[in-house]
């Protein structure tokens, strides 16, 4: 066999191309970021994670936290996204609908002619000489559509298991806002508690700290009885060690609000909730109507549905692939190629295509749809037991932290009349410091434990309305800015507080 000094040439050509490409990949080494990259990053997501919120104005509502936490939270962010996301893969699970379309054209050429000949094979010997029926430079175009009917019912059951998966993405956003929500409460009542108490609590502890010093002052000066004097300083520092156990305590509730509505923290926020504390709403719908609500609403429950759907229709989709396919098949083709009679032609088909080995591996994976369809029955089933227990529940710890706050609220009084009794009597002499001290240190734990109870009472409240999946926003939101969310979230609240649960309608996401 001989070669044309052309193709030597192009071979010597091709060899140390070649050894460059495979050089070039062994030379790919790891590159971490640098630290410039590193910054630039750092600074970007800082502008990102605070971009276009609106600013404080004034005190900060509940439900203002509340619509902050809906429009701004990142986790909101996040699960909204991902609905978004859902949705365009429905989208672009309708174009698998479609028949396949395939076009191409180019110029086609080789450095020879393409010539053969035939060879008798009976005498062996050459029966045509050499020829050609094609030109070496040619121009093609191809124009060829597919259609396959046993794919288009596949792709439609996909396509609708993806419209299922787009509404899990939105049960899972409502089972995000819910908690949210559930979240500010609870961050936002204990703010309020800190609001109200550190300063009483900081000026407690420097008039502690005054007489500490005082006390060690005249333990070293000899005067007196020494165990009495270290037993008066014993009790000051353990006064101290409880104020700074409730300052930690409080002083966190502001950093966890400021997260939950994005702000950055150590920003000064200002609540509207310290001066007054508003009469709790009280629970007023019927047992069995908060179960069939809960049953109806709840996203797990309404997920593990679509998830059931999902498994039903891979079952469909599997029995389909056990049928035969009809394919449909057309194109336009045209050659340059001076040869042919005709340059320009249309050809079209018809095939019937049949997947043997899936008719041993189908009834399996038939099977096996139908058990993941009776897993997520099960899980509903059991999920649907565990809501109506969490109904109860809720319902008996409103009652339960509604009793508490009662007695709290009744102790707290009692011991704002003791210390003022004691107050009294210390400012005429006729009570010590460390009974005063101690009157006072115990009315801020009693008001402290008021306020917690307090939230604690609001919490359950809200806690009850979660656990029938209950939306804190309406159907349709007018308006998409931070007050609009306030307002449209405490009417739903005063709905509820008037026994007022409707069914689940969808969530319409507040603009950003």
């Amino acid at each position: 066999m001989s070669f044309s000094l052309s193709r030597l040439r192009a071979a010597k050509l091709a060899v140390p191309g070649a050894s460059l490409l495979v050089l070039s990949a062994c030379a790919i080494q790891p590159e971490p970021f640098s630290a410039d990259e590193t910054r630039s990053r750092i600074a970007a997501d800082r502008v990102a994670m605070f971009a276009g919120q609106e600013p404080l104005s004034g005190a900060m509502t509940l439900h203002e936290a509340m619509a902050r936490a809906i429009k701004y939270n990142l986790e909101a962010r996040l699960r909204t996204m991902e609905q978004a996301f859902a949705q365009q893969q429905l989208d672009l699970a309708r174009f698998d609908l479609l028949p396949r379309m395939a076009a191409d054209a180019g110029y086609v050429g080789r450095d020879n002619v393409s010539a053969a000949s035939s060879e008798s094979i009976i005498t062996r010997r050459q029966s045509l000489e050499p020829s050609t029926s094609q030109d070496r430079d040619r121009r093609v175009a191809d124009l060829n559509v597919v259609w396959n009917v046993l794919d288009f019912g596949v792709s439609w059951i996909g396509a609708k298991q993806q419209a299922d998966r787009s509404l899990i993405a939105a049960e899972r956003r409502r089972k995000v806002l819910h908690n949210i929500i559930q979240d500010v409460r609870s961050a936002y009542w204990r703010a309020v508690a800190a609001e109200r108490l550190l300063g009483r609590i900081d000026r407690l502890t420097r008039r502690i700290e005054q007489a500490q010093a005082n006390s060690t002052q005249i333990g070293a000066s000899g005067v007196g009885d020494p165990v009495e004097a270290l037993s008066y300083r014993r009790t000051l520092l353990d006064m101290v060690r409880q104020l700074e156990a409730q300052r930690r305590e409080l002083a966190l509730a502001r950093t966890e609000l400021a997260t939950l509505v994005n702000l950055p923290p150590g920003t000064p926020i200002r609540l509207a909730g310290a001066g007054s504390q508003p009469a709790p709403a009280r629970i007023v719908a019927d047992v069995a109507r908060m179960e069939e609500l809960a049953l109806a609403n709840r996203p797990e429950l309404r997920e593990e549905d679509y998830q059931a759907r999902i498994s039903r229709n891979e079952a469909r989709k599997a029995l389909l692939s056990l049928l035969p396919g009809l394919q449909l098949s057309g194109g336009a083709h045209g050659d340059s190629n001076s040869f042919l009679v005709n340059n320009n032609w249309a050809d079209y088909g018809l095939k019937v295509t049949w997947n043997l080995v899936q008719l041993l591996s189908g009834p399996a994976a038939v099977a096996a749809a139908e058990a993941g369809e009776d897993v997520a029955i099960a899980r509903r089933q059991a999920l649907s037991m565990a809501v109506l227990a969490q109904v109860h529940v809720a319902r008996a710890n409103y009652a339960d932290a509604a009793r508490q706050y009662r007695t709290v609220a009744q102790i707290e009084a009692l011991d704002r009349q003791i210390l003022r009794q004691v107050q009294n009597r210390a400012s005429t002499g006729a009570t010590g410091d460390l009974v005063a001290l101690q009157a006072e240190l115990t009315a801020i734990q009693s008001s402290l434990r008021k306020d917690l109870a307090y939230g604690d009472l609001r919490n359950a409240f809200g806690r009850v309305y979660v656990t029938l999946g209950a939306d804190p926003l309406p159907e349709v939101l007018e308006g998409g800015d931070v007050a609009a969310v306030a307002r449209a979230l405490a009417a739903t609240e005063a709905a509820w507080a008037r026994g007022e649960i409707g069914p689940r309608g969808p969530v319409v996401a507040a603009a950003n």
